[in-house]
């Protein structure tokens, strides 16, 4: 049967390193820290977005892999654009939980920090996004024990015949201190680099 939507373009962030449908275009020092390569790559891919430092680390996370797909797909932040999102990871927000728990477990320095506790739910991270880039659409997040190329061929395929949206930009965002992996993809009904099929998918993750 042949498909009836193609994968665009696809970016992993990985082992201090950001990747466009395969090829490498930054990377950062070996022993860097994920908080120092995050930043470094924010500024060496011209990220440009002064909320970024305030995010919590999945949300930068998902934020940079998505704004160097959104601007290799030429899309303007300036305009609505009809892309829906579909995340997930294994660990939520467990990142930011730990230092949310952590301001609170102090009985004689209690402070609950309203700046983490804001980031205490995954799927900020797809507001972030959907902010800078004037996304409207659907979003979800989902947790899932292991990356489910399954579930998310079948969601994000649903979405774009049903006409929810023109494109959806998904995939797999995870952070558990320095153990960090991104891979996002955007698919529509636009030739692209390939068919989007489940053997697809899993073969670029």
């Amino acid at each position: 049967m042949k498909s009836e939507t193609f994968i665009n373009s696809y970016c992993h962030i990985k082992n201090n390193s950001v990747l466009l449908n395969g090829t490498e275009v930054y990377k950062g020092e070996k022993e860097a820290s994920f908080s120092g390569f995050i930043k470094s790559a924010y500024k060496s891919l011209d990220t440009n977005y002064s909320k970024f430092f305030k995010m919590d680390n999945l949300s930068k996370l998902a934020f940079l892999g998505a704004d160097v797909l959104l601007k290799h797909e030429n899309v303007d932040p300036e305009k609505e654009e009809d892309i829906a999102l579909v995340f997930s990871n294994n660990a939520s927000s467990l990142d930011t939980d730990r230092k949310y728990q952590k301001s609170i477990e102090d009985d004689d320095n209690f402070y609950p920090s309203p700046a983490v506790f804001v980031y205490t739910l995954p799927n900020i991270c797809l507001g972030e996004i959907s902010i800078k880039h004037k996304l409207y659409s659907e979003n979800s997040f989902f947790i899932f024990e292991n990356f489910n190329p399954e579930y998310l061929h079948a969601y994000s395929t649903g979405l774009i015949q049903e006409n929810k949206a023109e494109k959806v930009l998904c995939g797999w965002v995870n952070i558990d201190k320095e153990d960090y992996t991104a891979f996002l993809y955007l698919i529509s009904k636009e030739q692209g680099l390939a068919p989007h099929t489940i053997k697809e998918v899993k073969s670029i993750f």
